[in-house]
């Protein structure tokens, strides 16, 4: 009776054992759990490009406002008699650099 024990014991903790430690275990779920949840995640977000590109593409097989748009934003596309202006905007984030030569004098 006690070597049965012994035994079922056994098989009991190494059974116990395969639920926590190795392929098809509880952390190993979990693991393959979170790769599924960041996949369809990434997965959503190519849907989304491929939802913008389909619309890109049928706006440009329908209409030539779309592929103009699209050549003047891209290509510098500009019809005749228009008047092309190019706006330079400061950058703020650089300090403006100064006029004046700066001596060993002024550093010090």
């Amino acid at each position: 009776m006690k070597l049965l024990l012994i035994i079922f014991s056994v098989l009991f903790v190494l059974l116990f054992i395969r639920l926590w430690v190795g392929q098809g275990s509880y952390p190993d779920i979990w693991s393959l759990e979170k790769q599924i949840q960041l996949q369809n995640e990434a997965n959503n977000v190519q849907t989304e490009r491929n939802r913008s590109l389909e619309a890109e593409v049928v706006d440009l097989e329908l209409g030539d406002a779309a592929v103009e748009e699209y050549a003047r934003d891209e290509l510098g596309f500009i019809r005749k008699g228009e008047t092309f202006y190019h706006v330079i905007l400061k950058d703020k984030s650089n300090p403006p650099v100064p006029t004046t030569p700066v001596t060993q004098s002024d550093v010090e």
